[in-house]
């Protein structure tokens, strides 16, 4: 019983160095891009877009303003309400 923990902890850690040391994120969400969807979906993916794009640059925000883990969710929803800065 004891070598099966002690493996299963081993596989586990592996496991995480692996994808800690992996150049990308493991469950990374593909920003979409409108002119590769169908025409009758086009204007959802531009807005689902414009969604994304907002969102990387709130939890950016968050980063360069080192915000605590435990504050991130509030930080980026209260960032993602805010309206966009027009010119």
């Amino acid at each position: 019983m004891r070598n099966r923990v002690t493996l299963l902890f081993l596989v586990a850690a592996l496991t995480a160095l692996g994808s800690a040391f992996s150049g990308a994120p493991a469950r990374a969400e593909k920003v979409v891009d409108p002119s590769t969807v169908a025409p009758e979906f086009r204007e959802a993916a531009e807005k689902r877009r414009a969604e994304q794009v907002k969102l990387i640059e709130c939890n950016n925000a968050a980063k360069i303003a080192k915000i605590q883990k435990r504050e991130l969710p509030q930080f980026v929803a209260e960032c993602f309400d805010k309206p966009a800065d027009k010119p």
